[in-house]
Order: C-alpha cells, then sequence, then structure tokens
C-alpha cells in the first residue's frame, strides 16, 4: 500500500486511523482541512497519495500518475513551508522517533495513569509528541476544544491533566483573557513549551498559575523529529539566567545526540548556527534538492578544520549535521539561548514560515510585481510594487494558495524596493518600526 493521507480532524476515528496505520506500517502524511484546497492538493500529489482516511475511513482521490510506494521505515512526510514556494515534505522515520519516545516517556515520569493534552494541530510537528508519547506510555489523550486551550485552568482541573505541551503565546492569550491565577492548576505536574521562544514574562505567568508544576522550554525543528533540547525553568526566579534577548534558554541537547555551533567561518564558536546530529536526524527531504547546503561535514576530533556544506549529490551518512539555520549562543555550560534565524524562516503563532513562500504567491497577483514580507509582533506585513490593490483582494488572493497562518495582516504598496548598498533589497528598513511597512493598511 502507498502513503496514505490522513484527514486531520479532532475526531476520536482521526486519531484510531492514525494509529492503525503505524501499527500497520504505513506512512502517514497529515492533510490540514483549515488549508486552502490548492495546497493539499500540492502535499497530496508530491507525497502520491491515492487514498485519505477521514474519520477512519478510507477515501480514494481522483489523482494522476503512479501512487508512491509506502516505505515501512517511515512513520509520517510533515510539510513545512519552502521558501522556493512550494512546501518541503519532511519524512521521518520509526529509527527516528522510537528514541525521541523513549527518551521523553523517561523523562516526564508519563504512565498510565496520566493525562496528556493535545493541543497541537496533526500537521504541526509537536503534535507527535503528543500522540506518540501518550501511546507509547500507555497514558490518556485529551483532546481540548479551542476555547478550552484558551482558558487552560479550567480544563487543566476538569479533565486532571498531569502534562501540558503548548506554544507559549497561549500563555499571553490566557493572561489577557485574564483566565490565569495564582495557584489555579495544583495538579499540574509537567508545563512544556515549544514553537516559539519562551518569554520570562510568558514563564513567570505560568509558574504563579501552576507552582508545582516544572516547567521545560523545548526547541526543535521538524528535521530533528520535534524537539531536540529542553531548558527546565528553575522553582526559584532568583535563579532564572540572564540572556541576551530576555528570553528563556532552549537549555541542553539532549543526550543521545551531538550538536556544534559553527560561526560564519565554519569552525566551532560561542554563538553562531546550531548544527545536530544522531538518531533523532532525518535522512533528507522527499525532494532532494531541498537538501541543498542543509547539511555539513564536521571532525570535532579535528576542531580546526572547518566545516565543509554538502550539495545534493551527496549521500547522507549518520555522520553528516543538520544545519538548523538558527542562531544560538552557549551560555559557557552548554545551555544555549536561540538568538534568531540566519535566513528569511520566522515563527507566526508557533507554525514554521518561511517569507520567501508568502512572497512567491504574492508574485502570482496579475498585479503585483515584486513582493517582500517581513514580521512584527508575530504579524506579517507585505509590501509590493506594481498596481495598488486592495488590501482585501490581494488576502483573498493568498487565501487560495496559503494556510491563514501564512496570510499578511498589513499591505504597503510603493513604487518600488529600497535596496542596500549591495544592490539587495533593505529588509531592515521594509520592518523598521518608522519604516515604510509600518504606515501600511491592515486588516480587520
Amino acid at each position: 500500500m502507498g502513503r496514505i493521507g490522513l484527514w486531520a480532524t479532532r475526531t476520536p476515528g482521526t486519531y484510531v486511523g492514525y494509529l492503525a496505520a503505524q501499527l500497520a506500517g504505513v506512512t502517514v502524511v497529515p492533510l490540514n482541512p483549515r488549508f486552502p484546497a490548492r495546497r493539499n492538493d500540492v502535499i497530496a500529489q508530491h507525497s502520491g497519495l491515492r487514498t485519505v482516511l477521514r474519520d477512519g475511513r478510507p477515501v480514494a482521490l481522483d489523482a494522476e500518475g503512479a501512487a508512491a510506494a509506502s516505505d515501512p521505515a517511515v512513520a509520517y512526510v510533515l510539510f513545512t513551508s519552502g521558501s522556493t514556494g512550494t512546501p518541503k515534505g519532511v519524512p521521518i522515520k520509526h529509527s527516528n522517533v522510537i528514541p525521541y519516545v523513549a527518551h521523553n516517556v523517561e523523562r516526564y515520569g508519563v504512565g498510565p495513569g496520566d493525562r496528556l493534552t493535545q493541543t497541537f494541530d496533526l500537521t504541526f510537528d509537536p503534535s507527535v509528541f503528543d500522540l506518540f508519547v501518550a501511546w507509547g506510555a500507555g497514558a490518556t489523550l485529551v483532546v481540548p476544544e479551542p476555547e478550552e486551550v484558551r482558558s487552560p485552568v479550567d480544563f487543566v482541573n476538569s479533565r486532571g491533566i498531569t502534562h501540558w505541551f503548548s506554544v507559549p503565546s497561549v500563555v499571553s492569550l490566557a493572561g489577557r483573557l485574564r483566565s490565569l491565577s495564582a495557584g489555579a492548576m495544583p495538579g499540574l505536574r509537567w508545563s512544556l513549551f515549544a514553537g516559539e521562544q519562551l518569554t520570562v514574562e510568558q514563564a513567570g505567568a505560568w509558574r504563579e498559575a501552576a507552582p508545582f508544576s516544572h516547567i521545560e522550554n523545548l526547541y526543535g525543528p521538524t528535521e530533528l523529529t520535534i524537539t531536540c533540547t529542553a531548558y527546565r525553568v528553575p522553582a526559584d526566579r532568583a535563579d532564572w539566567p540572564r540572556t541576551p534577548n530576555g528570553t528563556v534558554p532552549i537549555g541542553r541537547r539532549y543526550p543521545h545526540l551531538e550538536h556544534v555551533v559553527l560561526g560564519p567561518d565554519g569552525l566551532p564558536a560561542e554563538a553562531g548556527e546550531l548544527c545536530v546530529r544522531g538518531p533523532q536526524r532525518f535522512d533528507g527531504y522527499l525532494d532532494t534538492d531541498h537538501n541543498r547546503d542543509r547539511f555539513v561535514s564536521f571532525t570535532p576530533a579535528n576542531p580546526d578544520q572547518p566545516a565543509r556544506t554538502c550539495d545534493v549529490t551527496t549521500t547522507l551518512t549518520p555522520a553528516h549535521w543538520y544545519r538548523t539555520g538558527d542562531r544560538v549562543r552557549d551560555l559557557g555550560d552548554g545551555e544555549l539561548v536561540h538568538m534568531g534565524r540566519l535566513d528569511s524562516q520566522v515563527q507566526v503563532h508557533g507554525y514554521r514560515v518561511e517569507l520567501g513562500e508568502v512572497e512567491a504567491a504574492l508574485r502570482t497577483h496579475p498585479n503585483v510585481q515584486d513582493a517582500v514580507v517581513t514580521v512584527e509582533d508575530a504579524d506579517l506585513t507585505a509590501v509590493y510594487t506594481g498596481t495598488a490593490t486592495q488590501s482585501v483582494e490581494l488576502s483573498d488572493w493568498l487565501n487560495n494558495a496559503l494556510p491563514a497562518y501564512m496570510i499578511p495582516r498589513r499591505y504597503t504598496h510603493l513604487t518600488r524596493l529600497p535596496l542596500n548598498d549591495n544592490g539587495k533589497v533593505d529588509r531592515r528598513a521594509l520592518a523598521s518600526p518608522t519604516g515604510r511597512a509600518a504606515r501600511g493598511t491592515a486588516l480587520p
């Protein structure tokens, strides 16, 4: 049987279908019902899907070409935003998932009596933690309604939740809704956050509401099987480290992985790009062209020899390191702080977004000659040249191709884009609060 699509609704049939496919050795490709049909069509085509499970029932797709053969070694394929305008398929094998699940079941003491949240979309890789850790430990998976995530106190207490896992912005939202109060969640044992940078303010607010819970900040790209580092927030706020950007550290790598921080010269450095290898590292994208420049060869035993970037012809081995594209700083004891990206990838409300994909979609509009997208306060802003067009029209155009979280909230028309001394678009000028992008028209 080929790979099978999973219509990712939050129903019992969906979870049963996911688990059944795993037990049968069939690769699962989640499809989000809230995504535009065009995007799901692209994912289905690139995956070679011929069948989709809808609420546990198989539905045949009307598709051309040969179905992709299912590799029993691959547990699932998730698609992330692609800088060229096309989503990238990330196949994750059972051999990647097994050490991850084993580590986290032990780390968080998960057992049959525990109750874990399932807050993440099944097309978002932290959901794999929710499902596989609960299933692997015989624990109960509790699926909240969207409004219950926004008011976590009632949900945690009424459902007897022992392990909470969500994006940090849930804390800020709950705070704005005044749904957090001191000591409100005394029974919560573990609180885990990933997908966005966790701020000191968010950690403090959650600590006050869940005083007996361990809090951990997790980090990791889809290509490294969900998360690969963790930081335990100290119980005493006086022990919290001071970081250069005021965020909670992403912590130490998992013990079964290796990491190196490489500077611009390809040599180990205190601050630079985080590169990781080990059993959680994937073996390359579905489209091998995306492997270009994403892996490096580096020998820790020869730290004076710079890392060498691999090209698409390289046969990947476990010795190769995955380049995360994330800038980190080592605090000196192996604790890492996330300092941003080396490219145009951003996190928007917990989702990974390649700005280039949004720009490529915007350029397909007949009135748009060129476009640049920036991010401000977790919202996307689009700046474009060509014929001035109503923001609503541009937004509607993008809604046919991109998920809602990738749609800019603000649009600005310019006669030309500002350039830097090298003749490239000056993104910093556009992203500046006093720059031209700040004067665009915001959608309601």
